[in-house]
């Protein structure tokens, strides 16, 4: 473990107090870590309180272990030993693997929670243990180690959030699957959520990945409170909606957008990089970054046609690319961003030469937050991960919407439906369909148009809740006036 080195506060009798420490848990899975971080680094800047970052041994990946060691000093690291899970079959879902990981981990996890409460003077005084999405379970550990201040994190929106919430009421009140239903799901506040478009885990009851999803949806009632990736402006009507108090509920606290720097953090992001060199010498707001997160693929077809739709448009284009998806699920990567195989070897037979003068086209990995801050980038083709989302909204880039797996599809759904913010990838996903909405997005016409000012829009709201004395601000120092209370009974 790294030792988190935050500055301690010296009492009248000239005792030092140890500062306050917060654990936390990021289930497998880059966009729960990113967003984790990202929490901990504001806590340490603003409000000078230490973290240590808890991670699982199945993610102990080259990306993981960069990005930990780029954290600042007041940010420490520490990984759970491995769990067997030899027993799960080889087509376990990505929900199931990790929820059995969070169960089965919870004896190890005890250890370390009690092991930082009985190092105050060297972590910090243990004020709460926070915990993302699919580690509900882990309140059992922390309610072991007697950690009384227990909340969660969900690193996605609040649509999903209250899904996520209704999810045990709806499993008993519709008997068959959601993709079948004849109507949207209305939830409190929200965009109508066609059955089908609700997230994977939710699409085949028989899987056990849906009763886990169940599972958690009652577990969230658990927490002191929840802290959701998302702000007021971007999602109006379920904010209003979980502001109020409601029994049984938690309080709902928006804290967000929580999104990486420009510089991003890690060895990579600090080297000189040949994709900001060529975007230097593009127009301004020209190029439409191509990119479908840390663990996103495509089945061959989809990418060759892609590739095509891309030349066709004439557009500039900078696009992330790796190796297909095998069995068309498209999460191939998310244990691992690296391309499995030589991704430029599916690409169209002299694809890159043809495109050489307007495109460039990387392996498995690009800087995205510089990418998307660049004067260059107009556009963004996503499969809409709530934490790429944020990004852009951030650096105000409008975005294409073309969902891969997990709540990606609800969120496509929220992002051009709901706020505005993005244009749907048509279904059939062809040379030509994808080649018209690029061009329809980075020329500002039809529908684009009114993305791009949706986007302004949001980008300021944005700025304006993150700004000091801003509401997100205001919402996060709530949560440290809780956790820093009178009442250190937590450790």
């Amino acid at each position: 473990m790294e030792n988190a080195n935050a500055s301690s506060c010296r009492n009248g009798d000239g005792t030092q107090t140890p500062p306050p420490h917060v654990a936390m848990l990021a289930t497998p899975g880059m966009g729960h870590l990113i967003p984790l971080a990202e929490l901990a680094k504001r806590l340490a800047q603003r409000h000078g309180v230490t973290s240590t970052l808890i991670t699982f041994a199945s993610t102990a990946s080259a990306t993981q272990r960069a990005f930990l060691a780029s954290m600042p000093p007041a940010v420490a690291s520490m990984a759970l030993p491995p769990v067997d899970m030899s027993d799960l079959p080889r087509d376990a879902a990505i929900e199931t693997l990790m929820s059995e990981e969070c169960v089965r981990a919870v004896p190890a996890l005890t250890e370390a929670l009690l092991s930082l409460k009985q190092r105050p003077t060297t972590t910090g005084r243990l004020v709460a243990f926070v915990t993302d999405l699919f580690g509900a379970d882990a309140f059992d550990a922390a309610r072991a180690a007697g950690v009384q201040r227990r909340y969660l994190f969900f690193p996605t929106n609040l649509t999903a959030l209250t899904l996520m919430l209704h999810l045990p009421e709806l499993d008993a009140s519709i008997p068959g699957e959601f993709r079948d239903l004849a109507e949207p799901l209305r939830l409190p506040g929200c965009v109508p959520l066609p059955g089908t478009e609700t997230m994977k885990p939710l699409q085949d009851k028989s899987n056990p990945s849906y009763r886990w999803m169940v599972h958690h949806g009652a577990k969230f009632r658990e927490a002191t409170a929840i802290l959701v990736n998302s702000f007021d402006a971007v999602e109006p009507g379920p904010a209003e909606v979980l502001r109020q108090p409601e029994p049984g509920r938690p309080p709902v606290r928006t804290i967000g957008p929580l999104v990486r720097a420009e510089d991003g953090g890690g060895s990579k992001d600090d080297a000189p990089c040949p994709c900001v060199e060529w975007l230097d010498r593009q127009p301004a707001k020209s190029v439409i970054f191509v990119s479908f997160g840390s663990g996103g693929t495509l089945p061959a077809e989809e990418m060759r046609e892609l590739a095509l739709g891309l030349e066709l448009s004439g557009q500039r284009f900078l696009w992330v690319v790796r190796s297909p998806s095998e069995g068309g699920v498209g999460n191939d990567n998310y244990y691992d961003s690296a391309s499995k195989k030589d991704p430029f070897s599916y690409l169209p037979q002299g694809f890159l030469e043809r495109t050489k003068d307007v495109g460039l086209v990387v392996p498995s990995w690009a800087p995205q937050p510089k990418v998307l801050a660049h004067q260059s980038t107009g556009g963004f083709l996503t499969h809409c991960g709530w934490n790429s989302t944020l990004e852009s909204l951030v650096h105000g880039v409008p975005m294409l919407a073309w969902p891969l797996f997990a709540d990606q599809r609800q969120n496509a759904v929220l992002l051009c439906d709901g706020v505005g913010a993005a244009l749907r990838v048509p279904g059939a996903k062809g040379r030509e369909d994808i080649a018209a909405v690029v061009r329809e997005l980075m020329t500002a016409e039809g529908k684009g148009a009114a993305v791009r000012a949706k986007v302004e829009e949001l980008q300021k709201a944005a700025a304006e809740g993150l700004r000091d004395g801003g509401a997100t601000a205001a919402a996060l120092a709530e949560v440290v006036k809780e956790w820093t209370s009178a009442d250190d009974s937590v450790y």
